[in-house]
């Protein structure tokens, strides 16, 4: 039986390449130029400064939208793991919090009470337009990240409300985090 073989494909010739340099002839300059390196940009948006308010039983943030559930999680070698752009969402949140906590004066009563009480969990979801998202979708990450920033347990909080507005110009979520109503 004979066998056939694919013809590869031809490389096109190699061309020569003029250099012309513009330098007096004595000095000697590396060809290639030294590119200064830049960092990476984010993977999240800034969040807004908007200014958080701490009371001694509650806590209120201005957070960024989180990324969506398509974008929170990757699949690696059958896992799901959270991807980069999770990540740095939750890096991000435990950032802002701290930086929050840091200029609360009276912030070890208040982490105190938020990790010996229930607690009720209030997020505004500010997106862009009404037909993205899901407000459930951004839920678990918000509410992870903000209980990792303030080192709860996320099992602590058993009422949630979860409110969508339409916001274009400014998408964010305002997180209030306060004990339960005893009801």
């Amino acid at each position: 039986m004979p066998t056939f073989r694919r013809q590869t494909r031809l490389l096109s010739p190699p061309r020569a390449v003029r250099v012309t340099s513009y330098r007096a002839p004595g000095k000697k300059v590396a060809i290639l130029p030294t590119v200064a390196k830049t960092p990476p940009p984010s993977l999240m948006p800034a969040a807004p400064s908007a200014p958080a308010q701490v009371e001694n039983h509650a806590i209120a943030l201005t957070l960024p939208v989180p990324p969506s559930v398509n974008h929170q999680y990757a699949t690696v070698n059958g896992r799901r793991l959270l991807s980069a752009a999770g990540r740095a969402y939750k890096a991000q949140v435990g950032q802002v919090v701290w930086l929050k906590l840091a200029q609360c004066p009276h912030r070890t009563a208040l982490v105190a009470g938020l990790q010996s009480e229930w607690l009720a969990l209030s997020i505004r979801f500010y997106f862009t337009s009404g037909l993205r998202r899901d407000v459930d979708g951004g839920l678990k990450i918000a509410q992870d990240a903000l209980c990792e920033g303030l080192g709860l347990n996320d099992n602590r909080i058993v009422e949630t409300h979860l409110y969508k507005h339409i916001d274009k110009d400014n998408p964010r979520i305002e997180v209030h985090l306060a004990p339960a109503s005893a009801s």
